[in-house]
């Protein structure tokens, strides 16, 4: 999938606050879309090299030549099932999660090892580690222990539910999310247009904020 259909899905994603309806919108599979948000996460390729116009990142941006509109943050958050967490118990300190299930998730670099405010990273032990998002979500959601996820990718649980934040005060800072492109010559109609229309979308998205 090139980068422009990742944005796509990702806008669509940002949207519906989900990854199964873009799914049935765009006519993917939900793990489709879940590579493609995923590969724009793991977000980091020389636009100009690569010929791509314009780019969602979700990283502290080094300077660069490119123009960067920043439309929101996101933040590492831990969360459970409130039926977890009514059995297990509430974590109170980082300490606590190694007492409880962890679920992680293959794709990060270190997928057992969770950075917090303090700068304390404990390497925790998993009772499930899964090569997906949303089967990592859906795992706290059925109780199966703690995850760690981008705050977006859990908005609807959240809104819903299914999901608390534990840790808050524990939570490393805030990752901005920027819109990226080429300036100058190079930034067309179409391409300032389209910057336009995710700015807008994406500002507008209470997850990103």
């Amino acid at each position: 999938m090139d980068r422009l259909e990742s944005m796509r899905v990702f806008v669509a994603v940002a949207e519906t606050q989900g990854f199964a309806p873009p799914a049935r919108r765009l006519a993917m599979s939900p793990p489709a879309v879940t590579r493609a948000v995923s590969a724009l996460e793991e977000r980091i390729v020389d636009l100009i090299d690569e010929g791509i116009d314009v780019a969602v990142r979700i990283a502290h941006l080094p300077d660069s030549s490119l123009r960067a509109v920043r439309v929101g943050s996101v933040r590492w958050v831990v969360c459970a099932s409130p039926e977890y967490l009514a059995a297990r118990g509430t974590p109170r300190t980082p300490a606590d999660l190694t007492q409880h299930d962890t679920i992680a998730f293959s794709f990060s670099t270190s997928p057992q090892e969770w950075s917090f405010a303090s700068g304390e990273t404990l390497r925790l032990p998993t009772q499930l580690v899964v090569n997906s998002n949303d089967v990592a979500i859906a795992a706290a959601v059925a109780g199966r222990g703690v995850a760690r996820a981008l705050s977006y990718q859990i908005a609807p649980e959240l809104r819903a539910g299914k999901l608390q934040i534990v840790l808050s005060e524990f939570e490393p800072p805030p990752v901005p999310v920027s819109v990226v492109y080429v300036e100058g010559w190079r930034a067309a109609a179409k391409v300032r247009a389209f910057v336009d229309f995710v700015v807008e979308r994406l500002r507008s998205d209470k997850s990103l904020n």
